[in-house]
């Protein structure tokens, strides 16, 4: 069955929309009705707090985990037929320190192929480690086993599936979990809390809906969006006591922006690396994949909704992306007396800037109609005008060099661009955006735009690949391979 929208209520019209409407509300009404985006959505919160995931904690310098991989999990406080690790979705958040080995079994309980990609983790991309070659076969098992480096900074990544052609719907039915290198300075927080953000669509009879062409196209977003696997819950905080927000955009293809009512969201952290020093804003804006560490500082009694503004993502061949809303995330329920919160640290323990590049190359990023003059009503994604091949080396990088690499966009769609392994630091952009100037691991690149970035490959030897993190082009073939050798 596929899915029911609000645009595709609106066509049916008249009797075929009554029915439409009562047949998909059949798994939402099990409890009451869940807005969804493109429904008029009333804001507040439901009593339930928000979730924290299960978890497990590297001890004397090796975490050893067993996920398993398979459909039956809460979604929005109803049991579905949606996928997660270990029985929950999001799966368990995995916690490790610099030097430490972490060891996972993942064993496969879908029908389909699968496997595991550590995003953000600066790890080898060979063997066991995190290689997104690998491919587990249902009922099978694979020993992943990666060493994090010693010197590997401090922040919050997260993992999720990675075998080509089945990303987006492995992802988009729940498969993701959040990773945290711990270490770093302490902060006057109250709480340290995960974030991980998901959409999915559900079908009445609570399994993940079908997605056409058109919506692989474009890349898909779904209809409920979740924190933890909730719908609106509350955050409790207490008036002048700080909490640090870890929050994952693990969303198939929705880039969003993120802000608080009466509140500013202070960023310490982007995509598990620490800024120079705290900066207030008004809004934090992550493409799918991206992560931001922020503080928030309640200083009164109230409820202040946490609100997920969309984000205009360019106009497709088959009309434009922009998302429904804005929508309620969460909310925060603040108790106590006015009070102040502790101040941050003036600096934070970013790392030093890349060495300047020795070597200079491009990509670019292409998407269009297949079959003959493309004309064949299908969307072709490439990159550098080849789908992906795994068995072909794209890019062949020399060990121990420093590139700077400016990926192009042709096309009317934003693209993220994500590297596995080696982080980038984005020296500038065609849309003038401020820069960071530390290193990151997604970066949005404008329609019929550019970003140029510096990449020290300096690390690990081996071969791991670079893709847009719109899942639904990755898997259309918008992947490349590197090696570094």
């Amino acid at each position: 069955m596929t899915r029911i929208s609000r645009r595709r209520a609106l066509a049916l019209g008249g009797a075929g929309l009554a029915a439409a409407i009562a047949g998909a509300a059949g798994w939402a009404a099990t409890d009451g009705p869940i807005a969804r985006v493109g429904d008029l959505d009333p804001g507040g919160s439901t009593d339930e707090g928000l979730a924290r995931p299960a978890e497990l904690v590297a001890r004397d310098g090796r975490l050893d985990v067993e996920l398993v991989a398979a459909a039956g999990v809460r979604v929005a406080g109803r049991d579905a037929r949606a996928l997660g690790y270990n029985g929950s979705s999001p799966g368990p958040t995995l916690r490790v320190r610099p030097g430490d080995e972490l060891a996972v079994r993942l064993t496969n309980r879908l029908d389909q192929p699968t496997n595991l990609h550590t995003h953000g983790l600066r790890v080898s991309p060979q063997g066991n480690g995190d290689n997104p070659f690998v491919q587990i076969e249902p009922g099978a098992s694979f020993d992943y086993r990666y060493r994090v480096p010693a010197d590997h900074p401090p922040g919050t990544q997260w993992y999720h599936p990675h075998h080509h052609g089945m990303v987006a719907d492995q992802l988009f039915g729940g498969l993701a979990g959040a990773l945290l290198v711990d270490g770093g300075p302490a902060l006057p927080v109250a709480d340290d809390r995960v974030l991980l953000v998901t959409d999915i669509t559900l079908d009445p009879d609570g399994s993940v809906a079908a997605v056409g062409p058109t919506d692989r196209m474009r890349g898909r977003e779904g209809d409920l969006v979740l924190v933890n696997g909730q719908h609106r819950p509350m955050v409790p905080a207490t008036s002048g006591h700080a909490q640090r927000w870890r929050i994952v955009n693990a969303c198939t293809s929705r880039v969003f922006a993120l802000r608080l009512e009466g509140h500013p969201l202070t960023r310490i952290a982007q995509d598990g690396t620490f800024l120079p020093s705290p900066v207030a804003e008004s809004q934090a804006v992550l493409a799918p994949g991206n992560r931001t560490d922020v503080v928030v500082s309640p200083v009164g009694a109230g409820r202040f909704a946490l609100i997920l503004d969309p984000v205009d993502r360019g106009d497709g061949m088959m009309g434009g992306t922009r998302s429904g809303g804005p929508l309620t995330l969460a909310t925060l329920v603040v108790d106590g007396p006015a009070a102040s919160a502790p101040a941050l640290p003036a600096t934070l323990p970013a790392e030093s800037a890349t060495a300047a590049a020795t070597a200079r190359r491009s990509t670019t990023f292409r998407m269009g109609m297949g079959g003959p003059m493309g004309g064949g009503g299908q969307a072709v994604m490439t990159i550098d005008g080849r789908t992906f091949d795994p068995d072909r080396d794209d890019q062949i990088v020399a060990a121990g060099t420093v590139e700077e690499w400016t990926v192009l966009n042709s096309g009317p769609l934003t693209h993220p661009f994500h590297l596995h392994v080696w982080p980038f630091t984005v020296v500038a952009a065609s849309d003038g955006r401020p820069t960071t100037g530390v290193p990151e691991d997604v970066t949005l690149v404008p329609a019929g735009g550019w970003v140029k970035m510096r990449i020290a490959f300096t690390t690990h030897t081996g071969r791991s690949v670079y893709h847009c993190h719109i899942l639904d082009h990755e898997d259309a073939g918008m992947m490349a391979t590197v090696v570094v050798r």
